[in-house]
């Protein structure tokens, strides 16, 4: 049923996208209300689709520096949560196996379902001096591969959390979470696990290498923690000061809230940080694989990984190891499959909802 709502979802994306493409003018852009751009010449033979997490918002300034440079493809961008892009190619294989259909390029936060896609055999390689110049964390297979990476951090409220008494391990949360005067009592906010492909994952590599995870868990629970959808969803709580305190966040979205003048500050928590990668597949079933591959080597070339980390605010592949402070970014491969292995994810959700959700 979920993977069934999931494709009907993707469907709607595209519907409303496809009535955006018709209306819209010959060579100029059409901002759809739910998460889609259009760029490029309605009239083009060439047309390139693109589905991915990345916020519009956050990635236009990327997607038209490539329109610019590539002015005769018309390319048709959609904005899709990790889930619901991983269960659109699985679902499109089922209903279509080996037809074309679908993106040309999928990009998503929630890097253990890209590789379980190139697992099961859901991508096509791709080769070029761009994938072959990335580290060996980065690229797998020659089938996934890291167009940047993005710090995975705690986000408070300055007008209602002082700066001296925010925590900066998670041993001081789970302190702050236990203190006499509550401070964070229903207002402190985390990912929804059962639905976010990111939270998911950076809720099982918290619990991979945190041996405090569970009772941090347990704190958040008792203090009657609120579920985010995705760190958009989480600022927007932030900012309205429904929530003080916000756990696993994407720096990159964080920082665009705060030049925008949002009354935030980020914490890299000193114990460690995650650092995912924004990681990108040509899908098997892709009908403009070339116009993919396109795009794709554009986001690894300089060019791209500059104005990526300067519009977007992820970090650039050949920057996102920082020794000194304990950060380097999850490597892409088989270590990412382990909790998704159906066993393991039923008992790590069960786990979850005991710790988190109140008894019915």
């Amino acid at each position: 049923m979920r993977s069934a709502l999931s494709f009907l979802r993707v469907l709607a994306a595209s519907a409303a996208l496809a009535v955006a493409v018709a209306l819209a003018p010959t060579a100029h852009a059409a901002q759809v209300s739910d998460g889609g751009l259009v760029l490029g010449p309605a009239d083009s033979s060439d047309v390139l689709v693109v589905h991915a997490s990345n916020s519009v918002e956050v990635f236009r300034g990327v997607l038209e520096e490539f329109s610019r440079l590539n002015p005769s493809v018309r390319l048709e961008y959609t904005e899709l949560s990790t889930q619901d892009l991983y269960n659109d190619a699985v679902d499109r294989a089922a209903k279509a196996p080996g037809v074309p259909s679908g993106p040309d390029l999928v990009i998503s936060s929630a890097m253990d379902l890209q590789t379980k896609l190139v697992n099961d055999g859901y991508a096509r390689p791709h080769v070029s001096p761009q994938t072959r110049s990335l580290p060996g964390w980065a690229n797998w297979r020659d089938e996934v591969f890291s167009i940047g990476t993005d710090p995975i951090v705690m986000v408070y409220d300055t007008r209602r959390l002082d700066a001296a008494r925010a925590p900066h391990t998670r041993r001081e949360l789970l302190s702050l979470l236990q203190a006499p005067d509550q401070p964070l009592a229903g207002r402190i906010s985390t990912y929804d696990v059962q639905g976010s492909g990111i939270g998911y994952l950076a809720a099982t590599q918290d619990t991979r290498l945190d041996s405090m995870a569970g009772a941090l868990l347990a704190a958040f629970g008792r203090n009657g923690v609120t579920l985010h959808a995705s760190t958009e969803h989480a600022l927007d709580k932030l900012e309205s000061g429904d929530v003080t305190l916000a756990y696993n966040l994407l720096e990159s979205y964080t920082r665009h809230r705060i030049d925008q003048g949002a009354p935030l500050a980020i914490i890299y928590p000193q114990d460690y940080t995650l650092m995912l990668s924004r990681s990108a597949i040509i899908p098997r079933q892709a009908p403009r694989g070339d116009l993919g591959a396109l795009f794709l080597d554009y986001l690894l070339s300089a060019r791209g990984q500059e104005t990526l980390a300067r519009v977007s605010g992820m970090r650039p592949v050949s920057a996102s190891v920082v020794p000194a402070a304990g950060v380097r970014p999850m490597a892409l491969g088989v270590g990412l499959l382990v909790y998704l292995d159906p066993l393991k994810k039923r008992h790590f959700l069960d786990l979850w909802r005991a710790a988190i959700l109140p008894p019915r």
